[in-house]
């Protein structure tokens, strides 16, 4: 019996003692092991977090006098429902729904759920949270609504530069253009507000609260002048509605010394004001019919940046880098008299190519003439003496084979036969600029590297930016890339470019007293489309340049045609472009 008593003791003495270890054990386990995410969940527990939205950057223009986008003071809008009595829940989300003009049942849901925190509105005009003020007073509500500073993005000039700037969500983050590229540097750090609570979720009074305040975005300084911008959509506007251009058009200026894009406009533009507000009427008046798939390709399209995300041929325009190249090459000059000759049409490896006058042939012509008269047999030729492997290290050297690098997204880059696929025939279209495609905004870098004394330059669209705390201005230096051509040669094409404005086909792009270079181009927009691009590319002025202009029309299908000397936007407002930026 006894040693049955003793018995019982030793079983029950290891089983406190493996109660006692195991507990222990749990003890350490939760202290140790588990204790950082239990403290956390506790602290979660007790306190309540709201965000305080950063003031987005500001976006100049490049003379840092007109602000292109800017974010105006406003509001949000939150509650905290395990603070709201169940008793007054219905009369809270009808006020918060009637005064900011909400869905009922919407806001109803959130004021029901078992949460710490529930967004109900951002950005939201001091007038209407003054008033949602005076009503939690009047209804004498205690806790649970919180109203905390917020921003909201304002474009003051609604559609200007509409696809170079971009816009934001309703998270305040850049989606588009400029906003989106350089969205880490506009939008700043959010701040936020703590709130210590006690078992029930109610606060402990002004005394439990943590405020960190938010930092203030970046602002930055674009390369695009205002009034210049204005000007040009202005224009382009009238162009593309009098040719009747189906497919709009686009218009970029660029300073060849610094890279500076003065401005780039895309017609039709959009309100960055309403961004997800279709700008086709016919589209506007049938919007709700349309499924989501077709609504979201519209808006795509809508947004699109023409000049740098879509690749076209840039027919003649491109004789100039043919043109450069053999200069450069020693394979012909400029001026001698008869070097080439025009019979309408030229024989390449079996395939016989057309002068666009092949009616009236050209005849007997020097490389200015020849360029005077947007020649197509002359320049097949010059390909054909320059070669396939020496020709395509020119079209690398002037950035053909790759995207410029411009600070916004969507940037496409020349579509090209691989070179070990090129032969005579593909050579010689190349050369006079078809069957090949490029963006817009590759086209004016290779001119603009021709006016910059054959060095490339890069183009940019940011020209500095502003620190959001101090006001420090940060330059952004210009990009210079390597000598293409040699400086003597690329003046001898800007003289030629010079000629084609004084006596050749650009004639309606002269300006008195202004010394301006051009080409003209026409090109059809893909095979067997029938439609076409039409071009128009200005150097000004020619003796020391400070702009290059390139001017492109889609499937132009007015009464004056599609030829791109006949009547390109310059025809009727050149003198006050020109005067508007070389002043």
């Amino acid at each position: 019996m006894e040693i049955s008593n003793k018995k019982k003791m030793r079983n029950a003495l290891f089983v406190v003692v493996l109660l006692f270890l195991v507990l222990m054990g749990r003890i350490g386990y939760i202290q140790f092991i588990k204790g950082v995410e239990l403290r956390k969940l506790v602290g979660e527990q007790q306190s309540l977090s709201r965000s305080i939205t950063a003031k987005r950057g500001t976006i100049y223009d490049s003379t840092g006098k007109y602000i292109l986008a800017m974010s105006a003071n406003a509001e949000k809008v939150t509650i905290n429902p395990t603070q709201i009595p169940k008793e007054i829940k219905e009369q809270v989300a009808r006020g918060i729904s009637d005064i900011l003009e909400l869905d009922y049942d919407s806001v109803l849901k959130k004021v029901k759920r078992n949460s710490s925190i529930e967004t109900i509105a951002k950005r939201v005009t001091k007038d209407k949270t003054d008033e949602l003020r005076v009503w939690i007073k009047q209804n004498q509500i205690t806790a649970g609504i919180n109203i905390d500073e917020d921003t909201k993005r304002y474009y003051p000039y609604g559609d200007l530069a509409s696809q170079v700037i971009g816009f934001c969500g309703s998270d305040n983050q850049g989606l588009d253009g400029v906003e989106a590229k350089y969205d880490e540097i506009l939008k700043g750090s959010n701040g936020k507000i703590e709130v210590k609570t006690d078992a029930k979720g109610a606060a402990l009074g002004e005394e439990g609260e943590n405020y960190v305040a938010a930092k203030d975005g970046d602002s930055i300084l674009l390369s695009i002048d205002m009034t210049i911008q204005s000007i040009v959509e202005k224009y382009l506007e009238e162009a593309c509605i009098d040719n009747v251009c189906t497919d709009g058009g686009s218009i970029v200026i660029m300073n060849p010394k610094t890279g500076d894009i003065v401005a780039m406009a895309t017609y039709p533009g959009y309100d960055l004001n309403e961004p997800y507000t279709i700008n086709n009427e016919e589209l506007k008046a049938n919007w709700d019919t349309l499924e989501q798939k077709q609504k979201s390709e519209a808006l795509q399209a809508m947004w699109r940046n023409k000049a740098i995300s879509d690749t076209y041929e840039p027919g003649s325009v491109f004789k100039v880098i043919t043109a450069s190249a053999a200069l450069q090459e020693g394979i012909a000059d400029a001026d001698t008299p008869g070097q080439f000759n025009c019979s309408g049409s030229i024989q390449i490896a079996g395939a016989r190519i057309k002068c666009w006058r092949y009616y009236r042939p050209h005849g007997s012509q020097s490389l200015r003439q020849a360029l005077m008269n947007s020649c197509n047999p002359v320049f097949i030729g010059l390909g054909q003496k320059i070669g396939v492997e020496k020709y395509y290290e020119y079209l690398e050297n002037f950035g053909f084979f790759s995207k410029t690098g411009i600070e916004l997204p969507g940037e496409a880059k020349g579509i090209f036969v691989k070179q070990e696929k090129c032969g005579p025939v593909e050579l010689a279209t190349i050369s006079f600029g078809q069957r090949f495609e490029i963006t817009p905004l590759q086209m004016i870098t290779a001119i603009s590297t021709v006016a910059n004394g054959g060095t490339y330059i890069s183009p940019r669209i940011v020209r500095a930016t502003i620190d959001g705390s101090t006001g420090e201005v940060n330059e952004i230096a210009p990009k210079y890339g390597n000598q293409v051509i040699s400086k003597e040669n690329a003046e001898q094409v800007l003289s030629m470019m010079e000629s084609v404005v004084s006596e050749g086909t650009g004639k309606n792009a002269r300006v008195a007293g202004y010394r301006i270079g051009g080409k003209t181009g026409t090109s059809e927009d893909g095979v067997n489309t029938g439609k076409y691009v039409t071009s128009f590319c200005a150097v000004a002025p020619v003796d020391d340049p400070v702009l290059v202009m390139l001017i492109t029309l889609y499937n132009p299908t007015g009464e004056g045609g599609h030829q791109g000397g006949a009547w390109f936007i310059l025809t009727t407002h050149s003198e006050t472009i020109y005067k508007s930026i070389i002043a």
